[in-house]
């Protein structure tokens, strides 16, 4: 997986572009504290040729968000993400970007 951060010299916003590797998947998309968690307003990954997803969203910068890829149903993190942050709601991790 991999997360690449543009920011922007005209508004105080990132570029962040997600890109997930899978092997089968039908379906993924991104929930996160930037769209309330809720999989109708989730940031939904286009699949490529090679068979990974990619999607991006514009971000406010000099903030974190928590977030999670939903893959087929199942949530993932990512392992690039900046950090990792305990969800007691979750009763699990979620991937942390910090911008």
């Amino acid at each position: 997986m991999a997360i690449t951060k543009q920011y922007l010299k005209s508004k105080p916003v990132c570029k962040v572009t997600f890109t997930v590797p899978t092997e089968g998947a039908k379906t993924v998309s991104v929930l996160g504290s930037f769209n309330d968690w809720d999989e109708q307003k989730a940031v939904k990954l286009k699949k490529l040729k090679d068979g990974s997803f990619r999607g991006a969203v514009n971000l406010e910068k000099d903030k974190s968000y928590e977030f999670r890829y939903l893959v087929d149903g199942t949530f993932t993190n990512d392992e690039q993400a900046d950090a990792l942050a305990w969800n007691d709601f979750a009763g699990a991790e979620n991937s942390v970007l910090n911008l």
